[in-house]
């Protein structure tokens, strides 16, 4: 953990950068006409967003020429958590939005996305193009019966076309929802089930890693078990033909129809997207048209310092919130870059290739990326021009100091290095990115604006320069608006408002510094986490066990004091059954096709048993904690296991792998 005697920094913009920067001149304007502190930068304007949050997200609202067909009675109605209502009686529409650069003759031909694979360069499209294609798709979905509220879902990479579609369903205000095609059939069902989805996007395969992987079984299945379908559009990536009954993408976009934006109320769903469902089914994610606009506004046009000229790259699928993240650029006027295709191929500095050929200006990744080119000997500045990157900002997991170090020496001495911190269940980063600040090495710059972010030690008292549990204590409009399929909104409450009510608490450990950053210690609750994208440990366990040697599994992810990730799964096995090298190659390839090559385990070690709680859960959080040096006594209540000797093999693993390290 870093000192709060505020040390020296890593970086430091200098004047020019802070004059320049857009949330320097939001808080002018704000000073002028919203009474926002015009003195104590980034410190101050954050305090005033706080204690006065619905003037700031007026404030946010008007400076980004939010357009409210219909005006709200006032910003907020109702601050509660869970069921804050914002701008009641506005109407909006996120698409219209999205594509206003279009209506500007002067950009309308500029790329609004860029988009690249492993076989083909860099291909724009151009804001006008978009706007034709969405309006075209628009007016096809109407025609199909589709309908505001209706959920609309994509089985599809990190394409153009998914972006298109994804307009298109927020314009006719249905709801859209995706998943990547590198998750198995079972897994997409687990999500597009709860939602009941009338129209299908998909692909009939994908390229990763050098290799064609045809999804043509895959999507055959989904179709037979989503009953509620009313039409399948057929996206040949690959170049087959549409199957018997679906509906060719081509025609579906060659119109020419002005785009017609559904104008729906602030809170009207536009998309639902998953948790990683570790104690079950994923939970569906509800998130609303205005309060993803405001709160994507206010993080990428001010946070992230993005707006027309800029090319925003992410490295991401269409499987995990950074895609909705990155599409939502194209909000600030800001080319979109899309790259579909293996992170680490055709080798492991590919993606400084893909920032270097797009003219990315803001290059996104995961910690893990930027770790495994420092472990790879990679040098981006040395093989690559880079001059256009200005930032590079990761997620996934904390970017480790040496992570600092690397990029600050590998890719440049004047690089914002931004390391940010969300959730999917927000859609957003409760802190991270400020072009203001300086940067220390193993710390988030600063908690967002709008964001009442504290560190709580268990009885809810604020915390500074110690761990405790991430909370945010007001609202943000980005929150969800319910989960799907909970009517009484009871698994919401329990997701996040159990330990503290009233007060969102996420499930991560954290530090706030003296100087006001954020250091994050990892999860403090089960979530895998890997290479950036999360994931579920039910889904292993269910593939897992079908296997029939394999009586019971449990799999854990660790992040490690070198930045690296480690995810071993244990397994107790049948009797007579024996963990050999043919036993670890099927477990292997079980999770690779029935789920993705993500979900293989680094590890996989026979264990006298599982241990659970007394009604029967797998105890996956204190195993954790013991695999991560945390002595038996503290790292679960005694009481509360079926086999306490059970939890002594981890802790003797954990003794033994600190043996090995030192």
């Amino acid at each position: 953990m870093t000192s709060s005697a505020n040390p020296a920094p890593l970086w430091q913009p200098d004047a020019d950068r802070i004059a320049a920067a857009r949330i320097t001149r939001f808080q002018t304007w704000a000073a002028d006409r919203y009474g926002a502190p015009a003195e104590g930068g980034y410190p101050a304007l954050h305090r005033w967003s706080v204690d006065r949050l619905e003037t700031f997200w007026q404030a946010v609202a008007d400076w980004f020429d939010v357009r409210f067909s219909t005006p709200g009675e006032r910003v907020l109605a109702d601050r509660a958590m869970p069921g804050a209502r914002w701008f009641p009686g506005a109407t909006l529409n996120y698409a219209e939005h999205a594509l206003r650069t279009a209506e500007d003759p002067a950009r309308a031909h500029e790329p609004a996305l860029i988009h690249m694979d492993e076989a083909h360069d860099p291909a724009p499209v151009s804001w006008a193009e978009l706007r034709r294609q969405v309006g075209s798709l628009a007016a096809e979905l109407r025609a199909l019966g589709v309908r505001p509220g209706d959920r609309v879902s994509g089985y599809l990479p990190n394409i153009p076309q998914a972006v298109t579609a994804l307009l298109a369903t927020a314009a006719v205000g249905a709801t859209w929802t995706s998943c990547a095609p590198d998750f198995g059939a079972r897994s997409v069902l687990d999500r597009f089930q709860q939602v009941e989805p009338v129209v299908l996007f998909t692909v009939d395969g994908y390229r990763y890693g050098g290799k064609e992987h045809d999804r043509t079984d895959a999507v055959a299945e989904l179709r037979r078990e989503l009953p509620t379908l009313r039409a399948v559009v057929h996206v040949p990536l690959l170049g087959s033909p549409a199957p018997e009954g679906a509906l060719e993408w081509s025609a579906l976009t060659a119109g020419d129809a002005e785009p017609v934006f559904e104008q729906v109320p602030f809170d009207h769903p536009l998309w639902v997207l998953y948790s990683s469902g570790t104690t079950g089914l994923p939970k569906a994610i509800v998130q609303s048209q205005g309060g993803i606009l405001l709160e994507h506004f206010k993080q990428l046009g001010l946070h992230c310092d993005l707006g027309p000229g800029d090319r925003f790259f992410w490295y991401t699928s269409t499987g995990w919130m950074m895609w909705n993240f990155l599409v939502s650029g194209l909000l600030t006027g800001t080319t979109v870059v899309l790259y579909d295709g293996s992170p680490g191929h055709p080798d492991t500095g590919a993606q400084w290739a893909i920032a270097e050929r797009t003219g990315a200006t803001l290059f996104g990744t995961s910690a893990a990326y930027v770790m495994a080119c420092r472990k790879a000997g990679v040098h981006p500045s040395r093989d690559h021009e880079l001059s256009a990157v200005r930032c590079v900002a990761t997620t996934g997991s904390p970017l480790p100091p040496d992570g600092f170090r690397w990029l600050h020496d590998e890719v440049g001495q004047d690089l914002w290095i931004a390391s940010v911190s969300g959730g999917t269940d927000v859609c957003s980063c409760f802190a991270g990115a400020v072009p203001t600040l300086p940067v220390h090495i193993g710390e988030l710059q600063a908690a967002c604006l709008g964001t009442d972010l504290q560190s709580w030690d268990p009885h809810g008292r604020p915390l500074v320069g110690e761990v405790g549990e991430l909370v945010v204590t007001n609202p943000m409009p980005s929150m969800p608006i319910r989960f799907w399929n909970d009517p009484d909104g009871s698994r919401y409450r329990d997701s996040y408002f159990e330990m503290f009510p009233g007060v969102w608490r996420h499930g991560d450990w954290i530090t706030i510094t003296g100087h006001g950053s954020v250091v994050i210690h990892g999860r403090s609750d089960s979530t895998l986490n890997r290479q950036g994208v999360r994931m579920g440990s039910a889904d292993i366990y269910e593939v897992v066990e079908r296997l029939p040697e394999i009586r019971e599994s449990l799999v854990i992810g660790l992040e490690e004091p070198d930045g690296g990730y480690w995810m071993p799964l244990f397994v107790h096995l049948a009797p007579g059954a024996a963990l050999d090298d043919d036993l670890r190659s099927r477990i292997k390839r079980t999770i690779r096709e029935q789920l993705s090559p993500r979900h293989v385990p680094d590890e996989i070690i026979e264990v006298p048993g599982v241990p659970h709680t007394l009604t029967g859960k797998r105890i996956e959080v204190p195993v954790k904690r013991l695999l991560q040096g945390t002595a038996l006594t503290r790292a679960v209540n005694p009481g509360s296991v079926d086999d306490l000797d059970l939890l002594r093999f981890y802790e003797d693993l954990a003794r033994e792998r600190a043996a090995g390290r030192g």
